[in-house]
């Protein structure tokens, strides 16, 4: 049965075997968490990234973690928050069912994942955590040994926290 925790605190320190990257269709980093997770893990990242040709959202591809304490790296592209009515929802779940199959593929035993879509992207928090815990609890029987759901601030954990209380 895997643990499904919730850390507040920053993704780019966490000793997993791949945190996920609320990454740009570009791959190529960006602000927030992806700006994060670029800088950690140092240049070989970036020149890893250049050769996958981006990602559409709800799209997922991996990379190795270079100097992060995680292994990998899983690039999700999220979607854009639009008021709603343009298959975000749909979009962001997508988001964490790629990730979790690649972990499952990978035979990963932990993974850690941002608020994904919920800083530049817009997408509102409590909707996207539901999203969030709603996706990885469908996929029970797959998941890694782990998930942590990592938290920027304390008003996101706690989002987290009450859904899977």
């Amino acid at each position: 049965m895997a643990s499904i925790e919730v850390v507040q605190g920053d993704i780019t320190g966490l000793s997993v075997d791949a945190i996920v990257n609320a990454a740009n269709s570009s791959l190529l980093g960006g602000g927030g968490v992806d700006g994060a997770i670029h800088r950690r893990a140092g240049p070989e990242l970036v020149q890893e990234c250049r050769m996958l040709g981006g990602a559409k959202t709800g799209e997922v591809k991996m990379t190795k973690g270079y100097r992060l304490s995680a292994r990998f790296v899983l690039h999700a592209v999220g979607p854009v928050w639009q008021g709603g009515g343009a298959g975000e929802a749909e979009l962001l779940a997508a988001c964490y069912r790629n990730a979790l199959a690649l972990a499952e593929r990978h035979k990963l035993k932990s993974i850690a994942f941002p608020a994904i879509s919920t800083g530049i992207y817009g997408y509102p928090k409590a909707a996207a955590a539901g999203i969030a815990v709603t996706t990885v609890r469908a996929h029970q029987a797959a998941l890694p040994e782990r998930v942590i759901f990592c938290c920027f601030d304390a008003e996101t954990a706690g989002l987290y926290r009450e859904l899977l209380a």
